[in-house]
Protein backbone atom coordinates (compact mmCIF):
# COMPACT_ATOMS: atom_id res chain seq x y z
CA UNK A 1 0.00 0.00 0.00
CA UNK A 2 0.99 3.78 -0.61
CA UNK A 3 0.85 4.18 3.14
CA UNK A 4 0.12 7.01 5.29
CA UNK A 5 4.39 6.66 5.71
CA UNK A 6 4.94 7.07 1.94
CA UNK A 7 3.42 9.71 1.71
CA UNK A 8 5.55 11.72 4.44
CA UNK A 9 8.18 11.09 1.91
CA UNK A 10 6.27 12.40 -1.14
CA UNK A 11 5.84 15.44 0.92
CA UNK A 12 9.72 16.54 0.74
CA UNK A 13 11.28 17.91 -1.73
CA UNK A 14 14.73 17.08 -3.07
CA UNK A 15 17.52 19.93 -4.01
CA UNK A 16 19.15 18.32 -8.32
CA UNK A 17 22.91 19.52 -8.10
CA UNK A 18 22.20 21.64 -11.36
CA UNK A 19 19.18 22.89 -12.99
CA UNK A 20 18.80 20.32 -15.33
CA UNK A 21 16.38 19.72 -18.15
CA UNK A 22 13.03 18.67 -16.11
CA UNK A 23 12.89 15.25 -17.75
CA UNK A 24 16.50 14.05 -16.83
CA UNK A 25 16.63 15.53 -12.99
CA UNK A 26 13.42 13.74 -12.55
CA UNK A 27 14.74 10.60 -13.88
CA UNK A 28 17.99 11.19 -11.36
CA UNK A 29 15.54 11.45 -8.78
CA UNK A 30 14.09 8.43 -9.58
CA UNK A 31 16.92 6.27 -9.76
CA UNK A 32 18.37 7.37 -6.61
CA UNK A 33 15.30 6.44 -5.31
CA UNK A 34 15.04 3.12 -6.98
CA UNK A 35 18.36 2.46 -5.87
CA UNK A 36 17.66 2.88 -2.03
CA UNK A 37 20.58 5.30 -2.05
CA UNK A 38 19.62 7.16 1.53
CA UNK A 39 23.03 9.36 1.48
CA UNK A 40 22.57 10.46 -1.64
CA UNK A 41 18.62 11.01 -1.42
CA UNK A 42 18.94 12.90 1.42
CA UNK A 43 21.85 14.99 -0.01
CA UNK A 44 19.72 16.44 -2.33
CA UNK A 45 17.04 17.30 0.23
CA UNK A 46 16.16 21.12 0.60
CA UNK A 47 16.99 22.38 4.03
CA UNK A 48 13.28 22.99 5.13
CA UNK A 49 12.44 18.95 4.25
CA UNK A 50 15.66 17.68 5.30
CA UNK A 51 14.79 18.03 8.82
CA UNK A 52 11.85 16.34 8.74
CA UNK A 53 12.45 12.98 6.52
CA UNK A 54 14.29 10.08 8.30
CA UNK A 55 16.06 7.17 7.39
CA UNK A 56 13.23 4.75 8.48
CA UNK A 57 10.53 6.63 6.47
CA UNK A 58 12.76 6.24 3.45
CA UNK A 59 13.26 2.60 4.85
CA UNK A 60 9.91 1.95 3.97
CA UNK A 61 9.69 4.06 1.16
CA UNK A 62 11.78 1.48 -0.30
CA UNK A 63 10.59 -1.89 0.98
CA UNK A 64 7.19 -0.94 0.09
CA UNK A 65 8.65 -0.38 -3.98
CA UNK A 66 10.80 -3.57 -3.25
CA UNK A 67 7.73 -5.38 -2.92
CA UNK A 68 6.70 -4.68 -6.33
CA UNK A 69 9.40 -7.12 -7.88
CA UNK A 70 12.08 -6.38 -9.84
CA UNK A 71 11.95 -3.49 -12.59
CA UNK A 72 10.68 -4.73 -15.57
CA UNK A 73 10.72 -1.33 -17.54
CA UNK A 74 11.49 1.92 -16.97
CA UNK A 75 9.44 4.36 -19.54
CA UNK A 76 10.17 7.77 -20.71
CA UNK A 77 9.41 10.92 -19.06
CA UNK A 78 6.58 12.95 -19.95
CA UNK A 79 7.05 16.54 -18.82
CA UNK A 80 3.66 18.62 -19.08
CA UNK A 81 5.09 22.41 -18.94
CA UNK A 82 3.93 24.60 -15.84
CA UNK A 83 5.49 27.76 -16.44
CA UNK A 84 8.14 28.24 -13.88
CA UNK A 85 7.53 24.51 -12.76
CA UNK A 86 7.36 21.54 -15.23
CA UNK A 87 5.28 18.17 -13.97
CA UNK A 88 7.13 15.10 -15.08
CA UNK A 89 5.76 11.35 -14.65
CA UNK A 90 7.39 8.26 -15.10
CA UNK A 91 6.22 4.88 -15.81
CA UNK A 92 7.76 2.05 -14.10
CA UNK A 93 6.84 -1.55 -14.51
CA UNK A 94 7.64 -3.83 -11.90
CA UNK A 95 7.10 -8.25 -11.37
CA UNK A 96 3.73 -7.04 -9.87
CA UNK A 97 2.80 -3.84 -10.32
CA UNK A 98 2.66 -0.81 -12.57
CA UNK A 99 3.21 2.54 -10.94
CA UNK A 100 3.41 6.48 -12.03
CA UNK A 101 6.60 8.11 -10.95
CA UNK A 102 5.35 11.94 -10.57
CA UNK A 103 7.76 14.75 -10.19
CA UNK A 104 7.43 18.75 -10.07
CA UNK A 105 10.76 20.51 -11.36
CA UNK A 106 11.70 24.07 -10.98
CA UNK A 107 13.22 24.25 -14.46
CA UNK A 108 15.44 27.77 -12.79
CA UNK A 109 16.16 26.18 -9.40
CA UNK A 110 16.32 22.54 -9.98
CA UNK A 111 14.23 21.74 -6.98
CA UNK A 112 12.48 18.43 -7.48
CA UNK A 113 9.14 17.56 -5.21
CA UNK A 114 9.95 14.13 -3.70
CA UNK A 115 7.63 11.58 -6.20
CA UNK A 116 3.62 11.34 -6.19
CA UNK A 117 3.36 7.31 -6.96
CA UNK A 118 0.29 6.50 -8.49
CA UNK A 119 -0.73 2.60 -9.64
CA UNK A 120 -1.44 2.14 -13.09
CA UNK A 121 -4.85 1.67 -14.11
CA UNK A 122 -6.60 -1.60 -12.29
CA UNK A 123 -9.48 -3.45 -13.00
CA UNK A 124 -12.19 -2.58 -10.46
CA UNK A 125 -15.12 -4.80 -10.87
CA UNK A 126 -18.81 -3.69 -9.32
CA UNK A 127 -19.29 -5.66 -6.08
CA UNK A 128 -22.38 -7.63 -5.80
CA UNK A 129 -24.23 -5.42 -3.50
CA UNK A 130 -23.66 -2.47 -6.25
CA UNK A 131 -26.90 -2.66 -8.53
CA UNK A 132 -25.89 0.30 -10.97
CA UNK A 133 -29.51 0.51 -12.05
CA UNK A 134 -30.59 2.12 -8.62
CA UNK A 135 -28.65 5.01 -9.15
CA UNK A 136 -26.52 7.65 -11.00
CA UNK A 137 -23.41 9.76 -11.24
CA UNK A 138 -23.28 13.19 -11.67
CA UNK A 139 -19.77 15.34 -11.45
CA UNK A 140 -20.02 18.72 -9.57
CA UNK A 141 -17.49 21.55 -8.36
CA UNK A 142 -17.46 22.81 -5.01
CA UNK A 143 -15.92 25.43 -3.01
CA UNK A 144 -14.47 28.38 -4.68
CA UNK A 145 -11.23 30.25 -5.65
CA UNK A 146 -8.00 27.98 -5.62
CA UNK A 147 -9.05 25.72 -3.47
CA UNK A 148 -12.11 24.52 -6.15
CA UNK A 149 -12.68 20.60 -5.87
CA UNK A 150 -13.89 18.09 -8.12
CA UNK A 151 -16.32 15.55 -6.47
CA UNK A 152 -18.81 13.25 -7.23
CA UNK A 153 -22.75 12.33 -6.34
CA UNK A 154 -24.22 9.17 -6.60
CA UNK A 155 -27.83 9.23 -6.65
CA UNK A 156 -30.79 6.91 -5.95
CA UNK A 157 -33.11 6.73 -8.93
CA UNK A 158 -36.17 5.14 -6.62
CA UNK A 159 -37.66 7.98 -6.68
CA UNK A 160 -37.15 12.01 -6.99
CA UNK A 161 -36.73 12.33 -2.84
CA UNK A 162 -35.62 13.98 -0.67
CA UNK A 163 -33.00 11.18 0.19
CA UNK A 164 -30.63 10.42 3.38
CA UNK A 165 -27.69 11.61 2.13
CA UNK A 166 -23.28 11.07 3.50
CA UNK A 167 -19.87 13.24 2.70
CA UNK A 168 -17.73 10.44 2.07
CA UNK A 169 -14.14 11.58 3.94
CA UNK A 170 -10.86 9.36 2.79
CA UNK A 171 -8.10 9.06 4.65
CA UNK A 172 -3.96 9.90 4.85
CA UNK A 173 -2.52 11.86 2.29
CA UNK A 174 -3.14 13.29 -1.28
CA UNK A 175 -6.59 11.02 -1.66
CA UNK A 176 -8.56 10.20 -4.37
CA UNK A 177 -12.27 10.65 -4.51
CA UNK A 178 -12.06 6.29 -4.32
CA UNK A 179 -10.04 6.53 -1.33
CA UNK A 180 -7.99 3.73 -3.64
CA UNK A 181 -5.22 2.17 -1.58
CA UNK A 182 -3.65 0.03 -4.73
CA UNK A 183 -6.44 -2.49 -5.62
CA UNK A 184 -9.37 -1.35 -3.53
CA UNK A 185 -11.63 1.66 -3.43
CA UNK A 186 -13.68 1.94 -0.76
CA UNK A 187 -15.05 4.94 -0.89
CA UNK A 188 -16.02 3.41 -4.40
CA UNK A 189 -17.71 0.63 -2.81
CA UNK A 190 -19.64 2.35 -0.29
CA UNK A 191 -21.20 4.86 -2.59
CA UNK A 192 -22.62 2.42 -5.24
CA UNK A 193 -23.33 0.68 -2.19
CA UNK A 194 -25.23 3.02 -0.30
CA UNK A 195 -26.87 4.41 -3.11
CA UNK A 196 -28.31 1.19 -4.20
CA UNK A 197 -29.68 1.00 -0.60
CA UNK A 198 -31.56 4.42 -1.19
CA UNK A 199 -28.53 6.92 0.47
CA UNK A 200 -27.41 9.91 -1.60
CA UNK A 201 -23.78 9.93 -1.63
CA UNK A 202 -21.17 12.79 -2.10
CA UNK A 203 -17.37 12.18 -2.22
CA UNK A 204 -14.46 14.17 -3.83
CA UNK A 205 -10.43 14.51 -4.55
CA UNK A 206 -8.54 15.63 -1.23
CA UNK A 207 -7.13 18.86 -1.80
CA UNK A 208 -3.62 17.61 -1.53
CA UNK A 209 -4.00 15.44 -4.42
CA UNK A 210 -5.80 17.93 -6.67
CA UNK A 211 -3.12 20.87 -6.10
CA UNK A 212 -0.44 18.31 -5.11
CA UNK A 213 2.64 20.11 -6.65
CA UNK A 214 1.40 23.58 -5.34
CA UNK A 215 1.16 22.51 -1.74
CA UNK A 216 4.64 20.74 -2.02
CA UNK A 217 6.79 22.90 0.24
CA UNK A 218 4.30 24.57 1.80
CA UNK A 219 3.15 25.08 5.19
CA UNK A 220 -0.67 23.58 5.56
CA UNK A 221 -2.53 22.19 8.37
CA UNK A 222 -5.08 19.18 8.90
CA UNK A 223 -7.95 22.09 8.80
CA UNK A 224 -6.07 23.07 5.12
CA UNK A 225 -6.18 19.20 4.35
CA UNK A 226 -9.43 17.84 5.50
CA UNK A 227 -11.40 19.63 8.07
CA UNK A 228 -12.01 22.64 5.65
CA UNK A 229 -12.79 21.00 2.78
CA UNK A 230 -15.24 18.57 4.46
CA UNK A 231 -17.16 21.55 5.86
CA UNK A 232 -17.45 22.92 2.35
CA UNK A 233 -18.97 20.01 0.99
CA UNK A 234 -21.25 19.58 3.44
CA UNK A 235 -23.30 22.89 2.96
CA UNK A 236 -22.41 21.93 -0.87
CA UNK A 237 -24.52 18.69 -0.39
CA UNK A 238 -27.31 20.35 1.75
CA UNK A 239 -27.86 22.58 -1.35
CA UNK A 240 -28.01 19.94 -4.13
CA UNK A 241 -31.68 18.15 -5.11
CA UNK A 242 -33.19 15.29 -3.32
CA UNK A 243 -31.17 15.36 -0.70
CA UNK A 244 -33.04 15.31 3.07
CA UNK A 245 -31.43 18.61 4.86
CA UNK A 246 -32.46 17.37 8.40
CA UNK A 247 -30.83 13.30 7.29
CA UNK A 248 -27.15 14.21 6.50
CA UNK A 249 -24.67 12.45 8.14
CA UNK A 250 -20.52 12.64 7.25
CA UNK A 251 -18.91 9.04 7.26
CA UNK A 252 -14.69 9.66 7.91
CA UNK A 253 -12.13 6.66 7.29
CA UNK A 254 -8.81 6.28 8.49
CA UNK A 255 -7.50 10.02 9.16
CA UNK A 256 -10.94 11.40 7.62
CA UNK A 257 -12.33 9.37 10.63
CA UNK A 258 -10.12 10.88 13.55
CA UNK A 259 -11.28 13.96 12.07
CA UNK A 260 -14.67 13.03 11.41
CA UNK A 261 -15.70 14.50 15.04
CA UNK A 262 -14.11 17.81 15.18
CA UNK A 263 -15.91 18.30 11.75
CA UNK A 264 -18.87 17.43 13.55
CA UNK A 265 -18.33 20.01 15.81
CA UNK A 266 -17.36 22.83 13.44
CA UNK A 267 -20.39 22.01 11.09
CA UNK A 268 -22.66 21.40 13.69
CA UNK A 269 -25.77 20.48 12.09
CA UNK A 270 -25.39 16.89 10.99
CA UNK A 271 -27.59 14.12 11.53
CA UNK A 272 -25.09 11.09 12.40
CA UNK A 273 -21.66 10.66 12.39
CA UNK A 274 -19.81 6.76 11.04
CA UNK A 275 -16.00 6.32 11.76
CA UNK A 276 -14.05 3.52 10.01
CA UNK A 277 -11.02 2.53 11.15
CA UNK A 278 -10.67 5.82 12.77
CA UNK A 279 -7.19 5.89 15.54
CA UNK A 280 -7.97 7.56 18.68
CA UNK A 281 -4.36 7.63 19.60
CA UNK A 282 -2.70 10.94 18.41
CA UNK A 283 -1.38 10.84 14.79
CA UNK A 284 2.16 10.75 15.54
CA UNK A 285 1.53 7.95 18.06
CA UNK A 286 0.48 5.90 14.84
CA UNK A 287 3.03 6.71 12.57
CA UNK A 288 5.37 4.81 15.00
CA UNK A 289 3.15 2.38 15.36
CA UNK A 290 2.84 1.91 11.69
CA UNK A 291 7.08 1.44 11.46
CA UNK A 292 7.26 -1.47 14.30
CA UNK A 293 4.25 -2.76 12.19
CA UNK A 294 6.03 -3.04 8.81
CA UNK A 295 9.65 -4.35 9.98
CA UNK A 296 11.46 -1.13 10.10
CA UNK A 297 14.76 -1.51 11.92
CA UNK A 298 14.78 -0.59 15.83
CA UNK A 299 17.42 1.90 14.77
CA UNK A 300 15.50 3.55 12.45
CA UNK A 301 12.59 3.56 15.05
CA UNK A 302 14.64 5.01 17.38
CA UNK A 303 14.97 7.59 14.84
CA UNK A 304 11.39 8.43 14.59
CA UNK A 305 10.29 8.14 17.86
CA UNK A 306 12.76 11.26 18.19
CA UNK A 307 11.06 12.83 15.75
CA UNK A 308 7.32 11.89 17.35
CA UNK A 309 9.27 13.72 20.93
CA UNK A 310 9.65 16.76 18.76
CA UNK A 311 5.86 16.62 18.14
CA UNK A 312 4.37 16.84 21.12
CA UNK A 313 6.90 19.57 22.56
CA UNK A 314 5.92 21.74 20.23
CA UNK A 315 4.78 25.50 21.11
CA UNK A 316 3.15 27.94 19.30
CA UNK A 317 5.86 29.84 18.71
CA UNK A 318 7.54 26.90 16.33
CA UNK A 319 4.98 27.46 14.01
CA UNK A 320 8.17 28.13 11.39
CA UNK A 321 10.22 24.95 12.46
CA UNK A 322 11.29 22.71 9.50
CA UNK A 323 9.03 19.98 9.28
CA UNK A 324 8.87 16.40 11.38
CA UNK A 325 7.67 13.10 10.23
CA UNK A 326 7.36 14.54 6.89
CA UNK A 327 4.65 17.33 7.97
CA UNK A 328 4.83 21.25 8.35
CA UNK A 329 5.19 22.23 11.99
CA UNK A 330 2.26 23.99 11.65
CA UNK A 331 0.13 20.63 10.77
CA UNK A 332 1.34 19.19 14.14
CA UNK A 333 0.53 22.47 15.78
CA UNK A 334 -3.34 22.45 14.25
CA UNK A 335 -3.72 19.03 16.07
CA UNK A 336 -2.06 20.02 19.27
CA UNK A 337 -4.44 18.57 22.47
CA UNK A 338 -6.54 17.37 20.01
CA UNK A 339 -8.40 14.51 21.39
CA UNK A 340 -11.19 12.54 19.19
CA UNK A 341 -12.82 10.35 21.79
CA UNK A 342 -13.33 13.62 24.24
CA UNK A 343 -14.23 15.48 20.94
CA UNK A 344 -16.75 13.48 20.49
CA UNK A 345 -18.53 12.70 23.50
CA UNK A 346 -19.55 15.80 23.40
CA UNK A 347 -21.68 15.33 20.34
CA UNK A 348 -25.53 14.77 20.85
CA UNK A 349 -25.91 12.47 17.96
CA UNK A 350 -25.94 8.72 16.86
CA UNK A 351 -22.41 7.58 16.20
CA UNK A 352 -21.37 4.46 14.40
CA UNK A 353 -17.77 2.95 15.17
CA UNK A 354 -16.10 0.00 12.73
CA UNK A 355 -13.13 -1.07 13.75
CA UNK A 356 -11.72 -4.09 11.50
CA UNK A 357 -9.32 -6.67 14.28
CA UNK A 358 -7.55 -7.52 11.49
CA UNK A 359 -6.34 -3.65 10.70
CA UNK A 360 -2.46 -3.57 11.17
CA UNK A 361 -2.72 0.56 10.26
CA UNK A 362 -4.49 1.46 13.70
CA UNK A 363 -3.24 0.09 17.45
CA UNK A 364 -5.28 -2.26 18.36
CA UNK A 365 -5.93 -0.14 22.22
CA UNK A 366 -7.47 2.70 20.53
CA UNK A 367 -10.59 0.38 19.69
CA UNK A 368 -10.46 0.07 23.41
CA UNK A 369 -10.08 4.15 23.68
CA UNK A 370 -13.51 4.27 21.61
CA UNK A 371 -15.27 1.88 23.94
CA UNK A 372 -13.90 3.35 26.85
CA UNK A 373 -14.93 6.91 26.05
CA UNK A 374 -18.24 6.26 24.41
CA UNK A 375 -19.78 2.82 25.14
CA UNK A 376 -21.98 3.29 27.54
CA UNK A 377 -23.82 6.04 25.56
CA UNK A 378 -27.08 4.84 24.49
CA UNK A 379 -26.77 6.24 20.87
CA UNK A 380 -23.28 5.43 20.26
CA UNK A 381 -22.57 1.81 18.42
CA UNK A 382 -19.31 0.43 18.26
CA UNK A 383 -18.34 -3.13 16.38
CA UNK A 384 -15.59 -4.87 15.83
CA UNK A 385 -14.55 -7.17 13.14
CA UNK A 386 -12.56 -10.07 13.51
CA UNK A 387 -12.49 -11.08 9.76
CA UNK A 388 -12.04 -7.25 8.73
CA UNK A 389 -8.34 -4.88 7.55
CA UNK A 390 -7.84 -1.35 7.70
CA UNK A 391 -9.83 -0.77 4.18
CA UNK A 392 -12.78 -2.80 5.67
CA UNK A 393 -12.12 -5.86 3.36
CA UNK A 394 -12.17 -9.42 4.89
CA UNK A 395 -9.31 -12.49 4.85
CA UNK A 396 -7.89 -14.68 6.69
CA UNK A 397 -4.50 -14.44 8.80
CA UNK A 398 -2.68 -11.50 9.53
CA UNK A 399 -3.72 -8.53 7.61
CA UNK A 400 -0.53 -6.87 5.37
CA UNK A 401 0.19 -3.72 3.00
CA UNK A 402 0.21 -7.28 0.48
CA UNK A 403 -3.29 -7.78 0.77
CA UNK A 404 -4.12 -4.35 -0.66
CA UNK A 405 -2.58 -5.27 -3.94
CA UNK A 406 -5.56 -7.84 -4.77
CA UNK A 407 -8.62 -6.87 -5.79
CA UNK A 408 -11.18 -6.38 -2.91
CA UNK A 409 -14.07 -4.71 -1.55
CA UNK A 410 -15.59 -3.21 1.66
CA UNK A 411 -17.25 -6.24 3.01
CA UNK A 412 -21.40 -6.37 2.51
CA UNK A 413 -21.92 -6.16 5.99
CA UNK A 414 -20.24 -3.08 6.62
CA UNK A 415 -22.37 -1.62 3.81
CA UNK A 416 -25.54 -3.15 5.65
CA UNK A 417 -24.54 -1.63 8.66
CA UNK A 418 -23.99 1.77 7.63
CA UNK A 419 -26.67 2.07 5.94
CA UNK A 420 -29.06 0.54 8.72
CA UNK A 421 -27.64 3.50 10.72
CA UNK A 422 -28.41 5.84 7.88
CA UNK A 423 -31.86 4.87 7.40
CA UNK A 424 -33.43 3.74 10.52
Amino acid sequence: MLSRLICFASAALLMAQTAAAPGATARKALDLLLGGKYAEFSAMLSPQYKAGTTEAIFDKLVAEIKSWGDVHKIGDPTVQDMGLNAIVTIPVDFATQNINFQFGVNAGTGLVSAPLMRPGATSWQRPDYSDPKTFREREVTFGEGENKLPGLLTVPTSGPGPFPAVLLVQGFGPKDKDDTSLAVKPARDLAEGLATRGILVMRYEKRTRQYFQRMLGKPYTAADETVDDALTALEFLRQQPGVDTHRVFLLGHDLGGYLAPRIATDDGKLTGLIMLGANASPLEDVMIYNLAGVGVSPKNIDSAKLQAARVKKLESADSDAPSILGLPAEYWLDLKGYNPVEVAGKLNIPILVIHGERDFQVPPQDLKLWQQGLGERRNVTIHAYPALDHLMVAGEGKSTEADYKKPGHVAPLVVDEVARFIVR
